[in-house]
């Protein structure tokens, strides 16, 4: 891709998010497009965003759990951020019609203290670096038709990121053990899926390394105060108006988001 497709493609972008409205794949226009090239796209979507008066608060990790990156033919998390305006106020209602195809998916969340740069990120450094952990949400929307994708096109498209909610309880990250951290996802107070911690790629905090040290590459850091999404510990599932979903973790407490 060429610096004017590049362009193009983050006006795409732009305009189905602003517009509410779903595209086709970017690579049915350029078939050549790689995961490289799909970086370049996703950091000039977000330097519009921040030219915009956005502000970047977090770091965000897709493709976490194995039975997804065979799928998609990737053998590590994919990347994307956060700004201040995805950030969603658990008190409120998730507004359906502010999104194209919006679903929501359980969390866990580290809140940084300190900066994390890669490569040669650890498991370590990532703990110490994380001043605690925390129950989250995260709101997916891909632009694209049917959510449907190649691993370029979801990269380009920020990790389908759509916005954010974090839980109340603060946990120091010594104080829980997040691969055995068991989860219940409940939609209308019943339970529809249950997970531990190990499906974020076996370990969160390894996780977040890996993705830490992949930015890195690229030349990217994480910053300090960044809010984590270290990954969804379930599938994601429709918001449907009206309802109810809840995140019940052992140690890290209980979050609630009504769709409206």
């Amino acid at each position: 891709m060429t610096v004017t497709d590049i362009s193009t493609a983050v006006a795409a972008l732009t305009t189905a998010e602003a517009s509410r409205t779903d595209r086709g794949r970017l690579t049915d226009e350029w078939p050549g497009l790689d995961e490289a090239t799909a970086y370049e796209v996703q950091q000039a979507l977000i330097d519009a965003r921040l030219a915009d008066g956005e502000r970047l608060v977090g770091f965000k990790l897709g493709l976490t759990s194995r039975a997804k990156q065979e799928r998609m033919g990737v053998d590590a998390p994919i990347t994307g951020w956060l700004t201040a305006a995805h950030q969603c106020d658990a008190a409120e209602p998730v507004v359906v019609a502010d999104y194209i195809h919006p679903r929501i998916e359980p969390e866990i969340v580290l809140i940084l203290r300190e900066e994390l740069v890669g490569p040669g990120c650890t498991r370590a450094d990532v703990i110490a670096a994380t001043a605690e952990v925390r129950a989250g949400f995260e709101v997916i929307d891909s632009r694209y038709r049917d959510f449907s994708f190649a691993l370029p096109d979801v990269v380009a498209d920020n990790a389908s990121a759509a916005g954010f909610l974090v839980g109340a309880t603060a946990v120091a990250p010594e104080d829980v053990d997040l691969i055995d951290e068991p989860l219940e996802l409940l939609v209308n107070g019943e339970v529809v899926a249950t997970a531990t911690g190990a499906a974020i790629q076996g370990d969160p905090f390894v996780a977040v390394a890996e993705a830490v040290n992949a930015a890195g590459g690229r030349g990217q850091a994480v910053p300090a105060r960044a809010v984590v999404l270290a990954g969804a510990l379930t599938d994601a599932v429709f918001l449907e108006p009206g309802s109810t979903y809840t995140a019940r973790f052992r140690t890290l407490g209980e979050l609630t988001v009504t769709a409206g």
